[in-house]
């Protein structure tokens, strides 16, 4: 290589959208895992690996909604967990991950276009589901969290009918959020069904949430739901960094 001209640095791919609202445009998420590789959101398997393997055995059947171009699936496959399902509504993320997967060997990992509104399972059919950070793409354009637009509200209302619909009698939902509890417990808690909820937070500086909901196991007040307190919204200046931070804020108005 001549030093007097050496090789340009590849320009990095400008992923962050102008508005929240883009979070919610299925072209914008083609567009973006055709340019990116990996990438994810709210910390990676390491940082709540403790939370989750405590839920699920080395047999369970597990649904993985709105994968993207997470590595979760691998690292649970890695720690011995095969019987994976993996669904996203983009046809780029599918089609990259299955190429990902099958160069790894991983043969066994199921990875299908799907939407997370409309699930094509039968019912019962699966021990955990588990999410990280899809749900939150929900919220972006949600208006007040406190009282969320009707169209928010019925799409998280049909995302986790979906879920509850294909879990299996006692199955569990995992659900890796930025979500405080005061704003997901209302639609957990919404009388069509039939799961506790208990939550748990990792991470540094600002924490993120676990929810656990386990199906059947509901009491008349859920009030076994686990209580924690609710850590403030400081963060460390590189956690600024983050894009996860976007689905903490208002975007819009930032």
């Amino acid at each position: 290589m001549d030093p007097k001209h050496p090789e340009p640095e590849p320009q990095k791919t400008e992923v962050i959208p102008a508005t929240a609202s883009a979070y919610l445009d299925p072209n914008y998420w083609d567009q973006r895992f055709a340019e990116e590789e990996h990438y994810e959101w709210f910390k990676d398997y390491s940082h709540f690996r403790h939370l989750i393997l405590q839920h699920i055995k080395s047999d369970s059947s597990i649904l993985e909604v709105g994968c993207g171009n997470s590595q979760l699936s691998d690292e649970l496959y890695r720690d011995g967990i095969t019987d994976l399902t993996c669904i996203d509504l983009s046809s780029v993320a599918v089609e990259k991950m299955k190429r990902r997967l099958f160069t790894k060997g991983y043969k066994e990992i199921k990875v299908l276009e799907a939407d997370m509104l409309d699930l094509p399972f039968e019912d019962e059919c699966f021990d955990v589901v588990i999410e990280k950070g899809t749900m939150d793409v929900l919220f972006v354009d949600s208006g007040d969290p406190w009282n969320p637009k009707p169209e928010t509200s019925s799409n998280v209302m049909a995302m986790l009918q979906g879920v509850h619909r294909v879990l299996k009698p006692h199955g569990i939902f995992l659900s890796i959020t930025f979500g405080q509890p005061h704003f997901r417990r209302p639609f957990f808690n919404a009388p069509v069904f039939t799961w506790s909820i208990e939550w748990r937070t990792f991470g540094d500086g600002f924490h993120y949430f676990c929810y656990i909901l386990k199906k059947g196991k509901r009491s008349l007040d859920n009030g076994d739901a686990a209580k924690v307190d609710v850590p403030s919204i400081s963060l460390y200046h590189e956690e600024l960094d983050d894009e996860s931070y976007l689905f903490r804020t208002n975007f819009d108005e930032m």
